[in-house]
This record gives C-alpha cells, structure tokens and sequence, in this order.
C-alpha cells in the first residue's frame, strides 16, 4: 500500500518562505513522476509543479521563477521550495506521485494547508 505523508504547510505573511516536504513509503518502485497540486477554496486543484525519474521539471506560470521542485529518487521524496509567496498561493496542497507499468497509477497524499496572510 503506498502512502505518501506531506509536511512543511502552514501560515506565512506574504514574501515568506514555505517548504513543503512529501515521502512514499510502501512502494519498493521507482515514481515515473512526483510533484504538486494545490486546490483552492471554490476551485479546480491544479498543477503546481512536477519531477520525471529523469529530472524533467515542469511549473505552472503563476510559480515560475518563485517555487522550486526537488527530488531525492534514491529515497521516493519530493519537495517543493515557495519563495516570495503571495495571497493567492493560499491553497490545500497535495503530493502526487505516479507510477506507469502495464497501467498508470496515481497516489495523492493527504494535502497540508499553505495561508499567506497579505
């Protein structure tokens, strides 16, 4: 059963630092991919950032520049590094990872809330 156990939300004025941290456990495979979603109050989760097993990265453009992605593939966990955080990052975010054999199978952590206070 794979599990993956975020920590590293919580309440940051606006330009704060946050560092979200995600770990698989249950899983002896290799993620073909690990990143993160947030969702809103009232709005679709979206995409926030991901890591191929081969070090591909890809951010939304309303984080570009301003949040990192990191991934330990030897230990099956990710994080994600926010700087200069503003109002609108203030989301339910969730880790991600996900697995493509003869199927593809997605995991989601329970999520961890990020606030930015203006």
């Amino acid at each position: 059963q794979v599990q993956l156990v975020e920590s590293g939300g919580g309440l940051v004025q606006a330009g704060g630092s946050l560092r979200l941290s995600c770990a698989a456990s249950g899983s002896i495979f290799l993620f073909n991919a690990m990143g993160w979603y947030r969702q809103a109050p009232g709005k679709q989760r979206e995409l926030v950032a991901t890591s191929t097993s081969g070090g591909s990265t890809n951010y939304a453009d309303s984080v570009k520049g301003r949040f990192t992605i990191s991934r330990d593939n030897g230990k099956n966990t990710v994080s994600l590094q926010m700087n200069s955080l503003k109002p609108e990052d203030t989301a339910v975010y969730y880790c991600n990872a996900v697995r493509q054999s003869y199927s593809t199978f997605t995991y989601w952590g329970q999520g961890t809330q990020v606030t930015v206070s203006s």
